[in-house]
């Protein structure tokens, strides 16, 4: 029998290899996932939720450069390298977009970056600000690949970091799923009658209710937060799992090695646990890909409308929020670019769970 299960393992690992797109896909999703983890190490703004804003370069196109004097903060707090990895930076530094600069005295006097051909205010700040008076590392030039937002904070890092949210939401919530799915499931299709009725009515009434709208209404309960929507999206999922893990337990039950397990006494714990489960992960596999998509795209509408992801936090969601009115205002980048991201992540999960689906297919 293990010689089987690896022989079916390994025809199925190759039946997924020979699809190009299944692949690709997964090459995608394992990309934007080590991007999502290390996103504040490779982020040009690694600050907490890359919350630098620069008001005077706001809006600005991708490729935009300007000199940035940064300021260093008397406050110079500890933070260890794993916590600056991940949450990021806690800096009070101050970044000044800026034209010109030139010493005078024990002052650096500088000019502030002024859009529209206007000239900036200029100012001047002491040296003895800098380390040992060195003021030159702390004026570079730097550049915004994909431009700045409406608050000037750098659109890349926020893309980058904003990448975290999508993949967490999509792990937890169908976790929750996984957990609630697969155990209504596997009661009601394998004890049937009552247990059965009941479960089912629990589906059926969940099913009915419009699922932004179900979301919407346990947010409000748990209240708006990070964690409260994950615990939402998972909450409204799980019907989906149950009823595949149903189906699939009610047809196996009948098998003859289940009946052999009866007859030896074994509990139905360990029947349902040891025997039933495991002969019917290719179809929750398949759910779990397509469920993690739905739950990236029910996380991005929320925060669409305000009560996912709350500020300064980045979301995909929020970022077109504040920025699809760009989109008749000559910079429909803004908008773009956040919602090419949640486009590129879904197809990529609904591409990998087809072929998934194609490979695990004893059938063919």
């Amino acid at each position: 029998m293990r010689n089987t299960n690896v022989s079916l393992t390994k025809l199925a690992l190759q039946k997924f290899k020979s699809n190009f797109w299944g692949v690709f896909s997964f090459w995608i999703i394992v990309l934007i996932g080590v991007l999502a983890i290390i996103a504040y190490v490779v982020a040009p703004d690694n600050t907490q939720n890359a919350n630098q804003m620069h008001l005077t370069i706001h809006s600005k196109k991708p490729g935009f450069k300007v000199m940035m004097l940064t300021i260093p903060s008397e406050d110079n707090s500890n933070q260890s390298v794993f916590s600056k990895w991940l949450f990021g930076e806690k800096s009070a530094d101050t970044e000044i977009p800026i034209t010109d600069y030139y010493l005078e005295e024990n002052d650096l006097v500088y000019t502030e970056y002024a859009s529209d051909g206007l000239k900036g205010v200029v100012k001047n700040v002491s040296l003895d600000r800098f380390p040992n008076k060195e003021f030159s590392k702390y004026i570079q030039q730097r550049t915004f690949v994909f431009g700045t937002d409406k608050y000037g904070r750098d659109y890349l890092s926020r893309v980058l970091i904003g990448a975290r949210i999508s993949f967490s939401i999509g792990f937890v919530a169908v976790f929750i799923s996984l957990v609630i799915g697969i155990i209504m499931g596997s009661m009601a299709g394998y004890f049937g009658g009552k247990v059965d009725t009941i479960i089912m009515f629990l589906i059926n009434v969940t099913w009915s209710i419009p699922t932004l709208l179900l979301v919407i209404a346990i947010i409000l309960a748990l209240g708006k937060g990070f964690w409260q929507v994950f615990i939402a999206v998972g909450l409204t999922m799980w019907v989906e799992v149950a009823r595949v893990v149903r189906g699939q337990v009610m047809g196996i039950k009948k098998m003859q090695y289940v009946t052999a397990a009866k007859a030896l006494g074994f509990t139905d714990y360990r029947i349902i646990v040891k025997h039933i489960l495991p002969n019917i992960m290719a179809p929750i596999i398949v759910i779990s890909a397509a469920n993690f998509a739905a739950a990236i795209l029910i996380e991005s509408g929320l925060s669409f409308l305000g009560i996912g992801a709350q500020p300064p936090m980045a979301s995909w969601g929020a970022m077109i929020k504040d920025h699809y009115s760009y989109i008749i205002l000559g910079k429909p980048y803004l908008a773009i670019i956040p919602g090419l991201c949640i486009m590129i992540l879904v197809m990529a999960f609904m591409l990998m769970g087809n072929a998934l689906r194609d490979a695990l297919d004893v059938k063919t």
